[in-house]
């Protein structure tokens, strides 16, 4: 089994947050891989690694970082894969990470979702996956149609709660 999506982490601190990326792309049955790189530390692995995603048949790369967040921005710099950055919530709250993220230059973009929004980042991934994948697709829709389903049981139990004043 080849990885299709690879989760990148600057650390294994930043592992309790990306799990839900990877429980959620295991889920959808997504062959992924998992590494920690850092743009800082480990400068010439992450450039070495970037440049051989797509050959390795990479399709997307989740990119998380804190604080300077450099990564998902140095990977984009040296793939024409998508990039989807993940700020880690650390100092500031992790609007440092997030506007590290968003703030890129003209042509070199990174796909960016909420602060520790790893769950939603494979789910992006996923859907770019599933435009030219029709057994992904079907995955995808299935999964969004239980989230549609879980709110709508969700509201018939809430009918259900009493109290003195509720009109519904």
């Amino acid at each position: 089994m080849k990885p299709l999506v690879s989760i990148i982490m600057g650390s294994t601190s930043d592992l309790p947050v990306m799990e839900k990326a990877c429980k959620q792309l295991n889920e959808l049955q997504i062959p992924f891989e998992v590494n920690a790189l850092s743009a800082h530390r480990t400068p010439d692995a992450v450039e070495a690694f970037a440049r051989s995603a797509q050959e390795r048949g990479l399709k997307v790369i989740i990119a998380a970082a804190g604080m300077a967040a450099a990564l998902p921005g140095v990977i984009a710099a040296s793939t024409t894969l998508p990039v989807i950055g993940v700020p880690i919530k650390g100092m500031l709250d992790g609007l440092d990470a997030m506007l590290s993220i968003i703030q890129m230059p003209p042509g070199i973009p990174v796909a960016t979702v909420g602060v520790n929004g790893a769950q939603n980042a494979a789910i992006l991934a996923v859907e770019m996956l599933a435009l030219t994948d029709d057994g992904i697709a079907q995955r995808l829709a299935d999964y969004k149609r239980g989230l549609k389903d879980k709110i709508e049981k969700a509201n018939r139990e809430l009918a259900e709660v009493k109290y003195e004043f509720k009109t519904n």
